[in-house]
């Protein structure tokens, strides 16, 4: 059955802490701040997390920022869903991915957490995997042994530099979700 609610729950993954900001681990938070940042919007400190409300072709989306941690963000994502009545089809989690080249998108009606902590615990709050989500590729290109440092260090020269432009098309998928719909936001943005 079809949605017909007009409102979304966009949750982007990070850890809360200064030395998280520009961190590879961090690129939900970003997503969202720079989608903030362009329409003027502010993050309000509430329960489990910081939101923010962003309106849109007759659509409101809220931003959420959980500040659980990573590894504990289901609760934040079911207490939002609950709180504002959104159904579980309007919810788009946005992750980084190892497995994807830097600043690829691939977004997905459900699928297994792939070995991230906050899919993992969302999975599991949520008790099913069928929820929209968003993977930012980071990349692979780390040494053995070198994953943690890897995911939680800053992005190089070159990643930074073509990096607003990656954001500009992740703002995209995101109004595309909720405009057009899941599966015309896949095709249009999956591998680009």
């Amino acid at each position: 059955m079809k949605s017909v609610s007009n409102k979304f729950l966009i949750v982007g993954l990070g850890n809360i802490g200064a030395e998280y900001v520009n961190t590879r681990h961090n690129i939900g938070f970003q997503v969202l701040d720079f989608l903030a940042d362009k329409e003027s919007l502010s993050f309000d400190t509430v329960r489990l997390g910081a939101l923010a409300q962003y309106k849109f072709k007759g659509r409101t989306f809220f931003l959420l920022k959980p500040n659980t941690y990573m590894n504990l963000s289901g609760k934040a994502v079911q207490y939002w869903l609950d709180k504002e009545n959104i159904p579980q089809e309007n919810l788009m989690v946005i992750t980084d991915d190892l497995n994807l080249p830097f600043g690829t998108i691939r977004i997905k009606p459900k699928g297994s957490d792939g070995g991230h902590n906050g899919l993992k615990n969302i999975n599991l709050v949520l008790n099913t995997q069928n929820y929209t989500r968003f993977r930012f590729g980071i990349s692979d290109e780390f040494k053995k042994g070198q994953q943690v440092n890897y995911v939680l260090g800053d992005w190089d020269d070159n990643e930074k530099k073509l990096m607003p432009e990656r954001l500009e098309k992740s703002i995209e998928a995101i109004r595309s979700f909720a405009t057009a719909g899941l599966e015309n936001t896949m095709t249009s943005f999956n591998g680009k």
